[in-house]
């Protein structure tokens, strides 16, 4: 690298670069002699884009000379984290802000219209067909989780996925998640009928903040019993902040020589899994399908064999996890999208923009339910799968860019200011809008009980939440999984009561018997079924959790506090009179410190009076009978 100001008009000249270059960053000019030829042609990139205000301040040669350098390094992540690069990203900024300027919608020349799909319901005839296919593929499948979010909106210290899915055994998220692939990984080995050491691939979006805790959470634990070799984290980048609607780039307010960044969304992970080359050894390996998920939905892998499932039986590209929705509920709806000239789509549309859009295309009542009492527009829970080798092409076609989006906060109506620096943002979910109208895209149903209790909210954001419409908080999500495995058990003829209903931290909930179980006992319907024989029961105020996979409930009648530990080649039949003071709830104070910080989430903590915890840890059949 050069070190005099002297050479400085000989590098322009061997890079082809004209006097002009800096005539509009006299400070840049200065300070040329500093940079490598490389360095030297992202400088003439910014300058071509209009970004010289971004040198406007800069000191004179010899101060804050690393600074300058580690701007250009911030520059070249920036351009090389971005498809096509960062003259991509301000080109496709101008674009987007003079549509949002003008109030431009993106729907205009689109009529929406139910799309085809697949509605399950659970424990019937077709649940089970598709599940049982669902299992089989799985061996071919990679999973996907996005968590690049800390915990903050839920007021959470710490990253999403180490937070407990429930506290009657404490399992995390990722734990959960992790502990489900491998009881889908074994059983998809098992019904392959022959030798099989599959090892499904998992994969984790992370982002700066939550990449060294995710990779300490999965060091500290053993990977949950996950090798290590089947994890793979990619680090999503930040994108540079936007000062104006002429694309102007965003410097720091804590730092002249950085560029203000933020999340470009979980859209992300499309071009990370391409650019990593993943997708090609996947394919190469043998793999076909690509499942995406999102981090706190501890009910999700209940639905994904039967979902994986559809996707095989009715060989979709894309399948998109759905619920049932009402009209206008805040969570988008499947729709399939036709353009006045012959263009077709099939995306995900948001639920602010879905009821305009039906009003403006001939549906008066806009987005209204249907004779079901639900819309006719099933609800997007963000849950994808995808077949491999059509998404490789649509991602080397479009260089693997997503459909972005803009949304500035202007300080008037004049819409010529910015509140604060914006950005553009892309979402996983929007992949399908780039598809050509051959790709088979639709949709998989399931019951909202079974599929979707996202952990989303702080407790005084939850207590907010108009009666009647789902809370999304820790207090909901615990309670839902407890709801969804008394229902399950319900349908296999086990007798569990109804409810009670009860308040903690403003939040009216359902309280079912506290029932958990480790994946590998009851991954799906059948296996669950094969597992309950007789005539059993399980009070209302009853906790079960299940720790083995051959665990076997026949005439067993619960009431009180039963926790089962046994090896894999245990056998343990448990049945007859369980009778104790069991584990009663206890309301927490979400501002009381005294209590960690998990339980203050919920609002409430259990009483552990009285229980029976039993262990196998050898090998055999053992019975365990109270008489």
């Amino acid at each position: 690298m050069a070190s005099d100001v002297g050479s400085t008009t000989d590098k322009l000249s061997q890079l082809g670069i004209n006097g002009n270059f800096t005539s509009s960053a006299p400070n840049l000019q200065k300070n040329l002699h500093l940079l490598s030829p490389e360095e030297i042609e992202l400088a003439k990139m910014l300058l071509d884009l209009a970004q010289g205000h971004l040198f406007e301040n800069w000191a004179e040669p010899g101060v804050d000379d690393d600074q300058k350098k580690g701007f250009f390094e911030q520059v070249a992540r920036l351009h090389s984290s971005y498809p096509n690069g960062l003259a991509s990203y301000v080109k496709n900024a101008r674009v987007l802000l003079a549509d949002s300027k003008a109030g431009k919608n993106p729907y205009d020349g689109f009529t929406p219209s139910v799309p085809s799909g697949e509605t399950l319901t659970f424990g019937d005839d077709n649940f089970i067909k598709f599940e049982e296919a669902g299992v089989k593929e799985a061996r071919r499948a990679a999973f996907v989780l996005v968590a690049g979010g800390l915990g903050e909106r839920l007021g959470y210290n710490g990253i999403k996925v180490a937070l407990p899915a429930e506290t009657t055994t404490g399992t995390c998220f990722l734990k959960l998640y992790i502990e489900s692939i491998l009881a889908l990984q074994q059983a998809s080995c098992e019904s392959s009928q022959g030798d099989c050491e599959t090892e499904i691939p998992f994969v984790i979006m992370t982002s700066d903040d939550t990449h060294s805790l995710t990779s300490e959470l999965l060091e500290s634990n053993s990977y949950f019993g996950m090798q290590p070799s089947q994890v793979i984290l990619l680090k999503q980048e930040k994108v540079a902040c936007l000062d104006d609607n002429d694309a102007r780039l965003a410097v720091d307010p804590q730092n002249k020589y950085r560029i203000q960044t933020k999340p470009h969304g979980h859209g992300d992970v499309h071009s990370l899994l391409y650019s990593s080359g993943l997708l090609h050894v996947w394919r190469d390996s043998g793999l076909k399908w690509v499942l995406f998920f999102q981090d706190t939905n501890g009910l999700l892998f209940k639905a994904i064999p039967a979902a994986l499932g559809v996707s095989a039986t009715k060989e979709y590209h894309v399948n998109s996890l759905a619920v049932p929705r009402k009209a206008k509920e805040a969570i988008g709806g499947i729709t399939r999208l036709t353009h006045s000239d012959g263009r077709t789509m099939v995306i995900n549309v948001e639920y602010n923009q879905l009821d305009p859009l039906l009003r403006a295309t001939g549906h008066p009542d806009g987005d209204a339910n249907c004779e079901t009492g639900y819309s006719p527009f099933p609800g997007n829970i963000n849950q994808l799968i995808l077949e491999l080798g059509p998404y490789i092409e649509q991602l080397t076609e479009t260089g693997s860019a997503i459909k972005e989006f803009v949304n500035p906060k202007y300080k008037d109506a004049s819409k010529t200011s910015f509140k604060s620096s914006t950005r553009l943002e892309c979402m996983m979910q929007d992949y399908p809008k780039t598809l050509p109208p051959s790709a088979r895209v639709g949709f998989t149903v399931m019951d909202g009980w079974l599929a979707y209790a996202p952990v989303k909210n702080n407790p005084e954001d939850a207590a907010k939440v108009p009666k009647g419409n789902p809370y999304h908080s820790a207090t909901s999500g615990e309670m839902a999984i407890y709801r969804a495995n008394s229902l399950i058990l319900k349908k296999v003829g086990v007798q569990v009561p109804e409810p009670v209903l009860q308040v903690f931290n403003g939040q009216e909930v359902e309280v079912w018997p506290r029932i958990t179980w480790k994946p590998k006992w009851g991954l799906t319907y059948s296996r669950i079924k094969s597992k309950v024989r007789g005539n059993s029961s399980i009070s209302q105020s009853s906790t079960l959790a299940i720790n083995g996979q051959r665990i076997i409930l026949e005439d067993l009648s619960l009431d009180g506090t039963l926790i089962i530990h046994a090896i894999d080649n245990a056998e343990v039949k448990v049945g007859g009179s369980v009778q104790n003071k069991g584990w009663t709830l206890e309301n927490v104070d979400c501002k009381d410190n005294s209590e960690p910080e998990v339980l203050r989430l919920r609002g409430f903590k259990f009483n552990k009076i009285e229980q029976l915890e039993e262990k196998y840890s050898e090998p055999g059949n053992f019975s365990l009978k109270k008489p």
